[in-house]
């Protein structure tokens, strides 16, 4: 291993690839694509409707991505737009959007809801504590290249 990269990174990007790939794999085996899964999942915790720029933002997707999945999802009438104010729009479920949500990332969330359910009080905390002080000491250093 180079110097600049240690055990403990490559285990931590070894990691953070397999849990994307188990989410890739949940959309899969659901019958969707990674981007309408972000976007019903989003929507899902929104509540039904969520403003364009924030489901990217909390998709953590890039706009991008977001605005063609909206568009394939408004074809297969599963969402619709809705004007908000000048040139925002919210993102919002149809009734069969309402159904795929239901059969796909409510499952996923159920599922993470029951791992979560699984660890001890302290352990979640820790795990929270430590992924929000990772990203925040990340996104200290991104700000300075």
């Amino acid at each position: 291993m180079g110097d600049y990269f240690s055990e403990d990174m490559e285990r931590l990007n070894y990691l953070t690839s397999e849990i994307d790939e188990v989410y890739h794999d949940a959309a899969v085996r659901l019958g969707v694509s990674d981007g309408a899964m972000k976007i019903l999942y989003t929507l899902c915790v929104a509540g039904d409707r969520c403003p364009l720029c924030d489901v990217a933002r909390l998709s953590g997707s890039s706009r991008q991505t977001i605005h063609s999945a909206v568009k394939k999802l408004v074809e297969d009438g599963i969402v619709f737009l809705e004007a908000k104010n000048g040139r925002d729009k919210l993102v919002c479920l149809t009734r069969d959007g309402r159904a795929l949500t239901e059969a796909t990332a409510q499952r996923v969330i159920e599922m993470e809801n029951a791992i979560f359910d699984g660890w001890e009080r302290e352990e979640r905390e820790q795990y929270l504590r430590l992924l929000s002080k990772y990203l925040n000491d990340l996104k200290e250093k991104v700000k300075r290249l």
